[in-house]
């Protein structure tokens, strides 16, 4: 087996030069020794690469020598040891060399471990920077993508060329890697999607499964139900913040399909998801399916579903207020967005089967009905227009910013802090 060949070749044949090789540099077990420590200790660095220098030309016609030096550049190049690395590049070192267990090169290693001043180094005496390793098909951005710690590495990356959109076999980009690597506890890659945007990441990426910039977030959302309360304010301030991002960047979470939009997994979860809804639709997402429009899923259908469905189980009356309150904040928001709401066809609601506050949903569905059919009201035309245009979505600090009458600042702003928000 070509795994096994490759292991027993760095025992038998090129360990003892990478050993001594290694040895020169001070370096007895690289797995332990830390980065280039101290400035106390480049005074001996002089002597130090004499030593190898003088190791290396002795043993030039060694049979595994190109393999010795070659495998020894992946243990400097772990350990950040700049110096080390331009001598073992200029005595034959490969770039292409890969370790033969994890199959990695160098330029991996040195992302792996968060050397950016090796990055630079290699790519610069030309490493393949898009190269992709044979087992997890990982170029080196992905892997900078994936760890908030290698920030610096993928900021190198990026600036020496690194192809931001380039994908694996699978469709998978360097930004979805960074999306699909965060947790929203311990591992918050915002920084790293923020860069990757920056660089002209495709919000429009999707993978052979089906997977998009919202699959993460709609994954960790479903996560938040039951958990922990600590950890779910810190996922949802996660989701807030990177969907604040991809919007930003011109991404759509109201595409289809329903299971991968956004804006649907929130309406239909809206008093868990408030926030996030409300950020949603101030910022311009459409409340139907922005493809195919209401016949193939309406926020207005699925609001009232949810009313009447969590209704008619609960008459606890603050659950009640709350939820109804949600409710008249987001069909507001979706009713201000256009002059005439775009409701689906035939549209209607059930109220028998709400056991409680069945006269007031009918009151709202009413009132939205009318909508449709009468004349829009003047105040409801001027505040769609002043909205319309305060674009660039969100409008919420534009609206303040406005010499109006709080009053009326207010009405424009739509629900802000009446619906029980929670801190994002």
């Amino acid at each position: 087996m070509p795994f096994l060949h490759g292991f027993r070749r760095i025992i038998f044949e090129y360990q003892p030069l990478v050993d001594e090789i290694l040895g020169c540099l001070g370096i007895q077990d690289p797995e332990k020794q830390e980065t280039l420590e101290s400035p106390s200790c480049l005074a001996e660095d002089s002597s130090k690469f004499l030593v190898l220098n003088k190791l290396l030309e002795r043993e030039t016609q060694s049979p595994f020598y190109q393999e010795g030096v070659s495998y020894s550049l992946l243990k400097v190049a772990e350990l950040g040891l700049v110096p080390a690395a331009e001598i073992l590049l200029q005595n034959g070192a490969n770039l292409i060399f890969e370790d033969p267990v994890t199959y990695y090169t160098a330029l991996h290693i040195a992302v792996l471990r968060n050397q950016p001043d090796m990055v630079e180094l290699l790519v610069r005496r030309g490493a393949d920077i898009n190269r992709r390793d044979r087992i997890h098909e990982s170029s080196p951005l992905d892997l900078a993508s994936e760890e908030p710690e290698r920030l610096p590495c993928l900021r190198h990356l990026l600036e020496l060329g690194a192809d931001v959109n380039a994908a694996d076999k699978n469709g998978k980009t360097a930004l979805l890697h960074a999306l699909g690597s965060s947790d929203g506890v311990q591992i918050h890659n915002t920084e790293n999607i923020r860069l990757l945007l920056e660089g002209g990441a495709d919000v429009k990426a999707t993978t052979k499964d089906g997977d998009t910039v919202f699959t993460c977030i709609i994954f960790l959302l479903g996560e938040t139900v039951g958990g922990d309360k600590e950890e779910v304010q810190m996922i949802n301030r996660f989701c807030f913040r990177v969907t604040q991002l991809l919007m930003a960047h011109g991404a759509d979470p109201s595409e289809c399909p329903a299971h991968e939009s956004l804006t649907h997994i929130c309406l239909k979860s809206f008093k868990l998801h408030f926030p996030l809804l409300r950020f949603l639709l101030e910022s311009g997402a459409s409340y139907n399916c922005s493809l195919h429009g209401p016949s193939c899923w309406s926020g207005f259908h699925i609001v009232f579903e949810r009313l009447c469905s969590h209704l008619s189980s609960s008459e606890d009356d603050s659950f009640s207020a709350d939820l109804l309150q949600k409710a008249e904040t987001v069909l507001e928001l979706m009713v201000a967005s256009s002059q005439i709401p775009k409701l689906p066809s035939n549209f209607d609601i059930n109220s028998t089967s709400c056991r409680f506050q069945g006269e007031k949903i009918k009151a709202l569905f009413y009132s939205l009905k009318q909508l449709q059919h009468s004349p829009q009201a003047l105040k409801h035309l001027c505040r769609v227009y002043i909205r319309q245009r305060l674009k660039p979505w969100p409008v919420d600090v534009k609206i303040k910013a406005l010499p109006l009458p709080n009053r009326l600042k207010w009405y424009l702003l739509i629900g802000h802090g009446n619906a029980g928000e929670e801190d994002i």
